[in-house]
């Protein structure tokens, strides 16, 4: 698959889907398949255009939703539906001041994209001015998503967004199609967790601001394990969010590798214990509870 920060002089013609594909959920896992589908039926190249940071974290980054997928998840997923070509579109104040006309060029000009896949809300330009009925009214022949439900509710981001932030992490398992997952490089931290008799691997987020936060059942790379997201408020001076696992019945240096944590069952909620001693009886009472939970062949 070839990635673009820049549009290239020369493309071969595409049938493109648009959209930020946060999270990959069922709805744009459909969306994927039909656009590789159409494109290998029409002798058209597959192509994805999403955007990068998402266009609320520009506008409004205070009140940004929650990231569920950074920009590297995002293309090995689009890797494994097929797509042989995306588009990572800065979204800058130049980006959003453009028209509706000029992003339509860029389109069919430049992308050789005439056969267009988003969703049926999908706008684009300044102000938001282009819709679905621009881009058939200029001639571009869209193929939209139609929406795609469970148990009556529509799929989307926010819903996946809403369920995780509630621990309803089965409910977000069946909107994703797979459980949720945060993936990133193992750095080293302070090691209390060592000294306590729970090493962690210290996963660093490309986002610091995730859509759940607590003690949780999970995988990481496969394994079962415990993890914990969140402040640390036991620990004095944690500015940030961190994502510690701690891998059951495992020993190995796993320092620099890239890794995967799969969350399947919400433990708790982060709080503040009175010291360290009460913080170590809590973790083994956490690790018991997430060792009982694989046992009994849940995930």
């Amino acid at each position: 698959m070839q990635v673009y920060r820049h549009f290239p002089t020369q493309a071969h013609a595409q049938a493109i889907a648009i959209g930020n594909f946060d999270g990959m959920h069922l709805g744009h896992q459909i969306l994927l398949d039909q656009l590789v589908d159409y494109a290998k039926q029409h002798g058209l190249c597959p192509a994805v255009m999403t955007f990068e940071p998402h266009p609320r974290e520009f506008f409004q980054p205070a009140m940004a939703p929650a990231r569920l997928a950074s920009l590297r998840e995002k293309l090995q997923f689009f890797a494994a539906r097929g797509v042989r070509q995306v588009y990572v579109q800065r979204f800058n104040h130049a980006f959003s001041a453009q028209t509706p006309t000029a992003f339509m060029q860029v389109l069919r000009d430049q992308l050789q994209a005439n056969v267009v896949m988003v969703g049926e809300d999908f706008c684009f330009g300044a102000k938001r001015a282009g819709s679905v009925h621009t881009l058939k009214s200029h001639g571009f022949q869209v193929i939209p998503l139609a929406e795609v439900q469970i148990d009556g509710e529509r799929v989307s981001s926010t819903l996946v967004r809403n369920a995780l932030a509630e621990g309803q992490l089965q409910k977000a398992q069946a909107l994703l199609g797979r459980p949720y997952s945060i993936s990133g490089t193992v750095v080293h931290g302070a090691q209390l967790g060592r000294t306590l008799g729970f090493p962690t691997a210290n996963v660093h987020m490309r986002h610091e601001r995730p859509a759940l936060t607590g003690v949780y059942a999970v995988k990481l790379n496969g394994h079962p394990a415990v993890a914990n997201l969140g402040l640390r408020p036991t620990i004095a001076g944690i500015p940030k969010l961190k994502l510690e696992v701690h891998i059951i019945d495992f020993a190995g240096d796993l320092y620099g590798q890239h890794v995967q944590v799969q969350f399947f069952h919400q433990l708790r909620e982060e709080r503040k214990f009175d010291g360290l001693a009460a913080l170590t009886a809590q973790i083994a009472q956490d690790v018991v509870q997430g060792r009982q939970y694989f046992h009994t062949g849940l995930a």
